[in-house]
Order: C-alpha cells, then sequence, then structure tokens
C-alpha cells in the first residue's frame, strides 16, 4: 500500500533506537525526509546513518536533549529550516527508572514529568504553526499500554503517561481539522528498554536469568511473542498517512492483545 507520504517531512523525537527509530524508519521507507533527535552523538549519528540508506529522502540526526526545552525548539527549528516545514510529528521518549511508589522520591516524579510530559508539549508547541501550514498535519504520541493497564513496578511510567492520554485526547478537538492527533501505546517489544527491565527482574530475583525473563513477557500476549519495532513503526507511518485520515484523538493499543481493559 502506498501511503503516499514521499517528500512529505516527519520530525521524530528521541529517535535514535528503540520504537522512535522504528518510526522514522518507517517513514524513510516511504520515501518522507526524517528529522531525528537523541541525547547520544554516536547513536544519534549512526542511526542518521541508517536511515540515508533506507530511503530516497533526506535525513537530519541532531543530538539534542528533549528535558531541555531550548534544545527541543533549537531541533523544531533546524528541521524547518532544513525541509521548509513540518508535516508530521512523533513524540517519544525513553522511559523512566522502574520501582516501586516507595522507591521513588521528588526529583525522580518532577524528572519523569519532564520527561514523558512536557517534551511532548515542548515538541507540539514548537511545531504547531508548522503543521497547521501543512495540508497533511499530524500528531503520534507514543506512549505505552500502561496507561490502560498498571504493569508492577513501574509506578512512574503507570501514573505519568496517562496525562499524555489526556494532552492527545484536548489538542485532537482543538487542533482539528487541520491537525490530527493519535496515540499509540505499545505493548512489550524488542527494545533496550525491555531488555533493561528485563535486567532489573533479573536483579530482583524474578526470573533466574535473562532468557527466562525475554520468555515470560511474551506468556500472556495472545498471539504468543512480544512485538517487533518495526510493527509499531508501520502503524505510526499508517496514522500519519492520508489513508487514516479519518482517526483522530485515537488511543491505539499495540501489544499483540494482552491488554484484558
Amino acid at each position: 500500500m502506498d501511503l503516499e507520504l514521499d517528500g512529505n517531512t516527519v520530525l521524530c523525537t528521541a529517535a535514535s533506537s528503540g520504537l522512535g527509530y522504528a518510526s522514522a524508519e518507517s517513514f524513510a521507507r516511504e520515501g518522507a525526509n526524517v528529522a531525528i533527535c537523541g541525547l547520544t552523538e554516536d547513536h544519534i549519528e549512526d542511526a542518521g546513518e541508517r536511515l540515508r540508506d533506507t530511503g530516497s529522502g533526506d535525513v537530519l540526526a541532531i543530538q539534542a536533549d528533549i528535558t531541555d526545552p531550548d534544545h527541543v525548539e533549537a531541533f523544531v527549528k533546524q528541521t524547518v529550516e532544513r525541509f521548509g516545514g513540518v508535516d508530521h510529528v512523533v513524540t517519544s521518549a525513553g522511559g523512566p527508572p522502574s520501582g516501586s511508589f516507595l522507591d521513588m522520591d521528588d526529583d525522580d516524579w518532577y524528572s519523569a514529568y519532564e520527561l514523558l510530559v512536557m517534551s511532548a508539549v515542548w515538541t507540539i508547541r514548537a511545531s504547531q504553526p508548522h503543521l497547521a501550514e501543512s495540508d497533511a498535519g499530524t500528531i503520534t504520541a507514543i506512549t505505552s499500554r500502561t496507561v490502560q493497564e498498571v504493569a508492577d513496578d513501574l509506578v512512574l511510567s503507570n501514573a505519568v503517561r496517562r496525562t499524555v492520554i489526556g494532552l492527545v485526547k484536548t489538542i485532537s478537538r482543538e487542533f482539528a481539522p487541520e491537525i490530527r492527533t493519535n496515540a499509540v501505546l505499545p505493548g512489550a517489544h524488542e527494545t533496550s528498554r525491555i531488555e533493561e527491565l528485563i535486567e532489573d527482574s533479573v536483579e530482583r530475583g524474578e526470573y533466574e536469568s535473562y532468557e527466562a525473563g525475554y520468555k515470560a513477557k511474551g506468556t500472556d500476549v495472545p498471539v504468543g511473542r512480544i512485538g517487533d519495532p518495526r510493527e509499531l513503526g508501520d502503524v505510526v507511518t499508517f496514522l500519519s498517512s492520508g489513508r487514516a485520515s479519518f482517526i483522530n484523538g485515537v488511543a491505539l493499543p499495540i501489544d499483540g492483545g494482552s491488554l484484558r481493559s
């Protein structure tokens, strides 16, 4: 299916790896120009090179800290200067530390809020005028299935990410019809974040080995496995395309059917 994204420009935050990168890669395969940012210079440069080898569009790879509003604003400005505008925005962020409520202090809560919520706020605020000028403006927020069903020892993700869903639903009404806004709620996908969570579980004694933890992540998924990041990226790209032009304000689980709610 041709999603007719050739020549469009997408801006993806926190996209040097994981689900952010998978989304950027899917856009690149469709011929879009891709702007990505990441915290580590080596990682973002490597991601940029891989994207250049993926599609026919141009690639801008910028080192930026999405918890710094000045960095976010500069990233959006550089994207507009390079490509003449922005058609699609994908907000992504690494996960906050795992742990229970009593494990977390005030700094942990404020840091999680900046990482998960304010990074999206700053990105959307800076991008909105450019998206409104586009004939195809979209915003897609990558959050987590924990906004619908909490996970043990992920209190920060469980609590803070729900704010993003409220933001998405609100601006899906405020910004329409010029801009469509949706969210995707990933379940377990084979990313470095899942590796980190499994390793933490092994340290807590919940699993005997990494292999046992990895296998356990897929046992409660009806399709029998955890996800491939590319599967998530392809959904994000579809939601941003004209083929999804009547989809607005949704929070779509991509979890192999594991949500029970």
